[in-house]
């Protein structure tokens, strides 16, 4: 009894780091957890069992971990198993499926995902650029207030509803702005519309003779008119801009910092318990 209950002990508590999305990747990275989390779907406690599914259920909704975990020695074997086992809970049964499904179409699922991105490019880039376009150029913004996930949607808002704005990235750790704008657009049109939100203040970084950066104020008296963009198309999606995540790894008290001591402590017991 006193093992079983160390057990369930463990998996509660892979189960509870795993429903945390910023412990998902050192989880699945760890050289225990996952083969133990595999062993533990062939316990004969079903609520051992459950508990274990639940923890790689959360595991796998994060894309990046799917293929790992699909390649795993045991994994869908173990996934098979519990869904064909006649004293599995109903419950269990649909969990183990729903997994089954999730790490089986991964490889699918990624090549699917990189072709329509590439679709979407040719179709951005055809809206975008077409033969009227001239070249592009670069401008980029330092934004005083661009602070959160809500100042820079109302950054975006302003933005995307410019005629002649190509593109734009967000480097929301120094407060700038990349935008791709067409040559025949002025940098004053952006401070124009981003000042306009009232809570964001916009200035041109500029490039110095000898490679250094200065941050140039818009003048207050040279606002330009800015020629809206009525027909705007599905563009700039959230999993598109590589920079916009770089403010939102924020470790949580009992997340990251404790739960890597914890998973030490559980690659221990798995090791004591299923490895000779």
């Amino acid at each position: 009894m006193s093992a079983e209950m160390d057990a369930l002990t463990v998996v509660n508590q892979l189960r509870d780091l795993a429903a945390d999305p910023l412990n998902r990747r050192a989880i699945v990275e760890d050289q225990g957890c996952l083969p133990g989390l595999i062993l533990f779907l062939d316990h004969p406690n079903p609520q051992v069992v459950y508990s274990a599914l639940l923890a790689v259920r959360y595991l796998a909704e994060c894309r990046a971990n799917r293929e790992k975990m699909k390649g795993e020695l045991g994994m869908m074997l173990s996934l098979q198993n519990v869904m064909q086992k006649s004293t599995s809970p109903g419950e269990t049964k649909l969990l183990a499926s729903e997994i089954y499904e999730i790490l089986q179409s991964a490889g699918k699922e990624e090549a699917e995902k990189a072709e329509a991105a590439a679709a979407s490019c040719r179709r951005k880039a055809h809206f975008f650029l077409g033969s009227n376009n001239k070249r592009a150029k670069t401008v980029v913004l330092h934004i005083d207030g661009l602070d959160d996930s809500t100042r820079r949607s109302l950054c975006e808002e302003a933005l995307l509803k410019i005629r002649g704005v190509i593109s734009f990235t967000f480097q929301m750790a120094v407060k700038r702005c990349v935008v791709r704008i067409r040559s025949d657009l002025k940098a004053e049109a952006l401070g124009t519309a981003i000042n306009s939100t009232k809570v964001l203040m916009a200035q041109q970084v500029v490039k110095t003779e000898d490679g250094g950066e200065l941050v140039v104020p818009f003048q207050e008296d040279s606002a330009v008119v800015v020629e809206e963009n009525t027909d705007i198309p599905d563009y700039l999606p959230e999993d598109e801009s590589p920079s916009q995540e770089q403010d939102k790894a924020v470790t949580r008290v009992g997340s990251i910092t404790d739960g890597m001591g914890w998973l030490s402590t559980a690659a221990n017991f798995l090791s004591r318990s299923f490895y000779w």
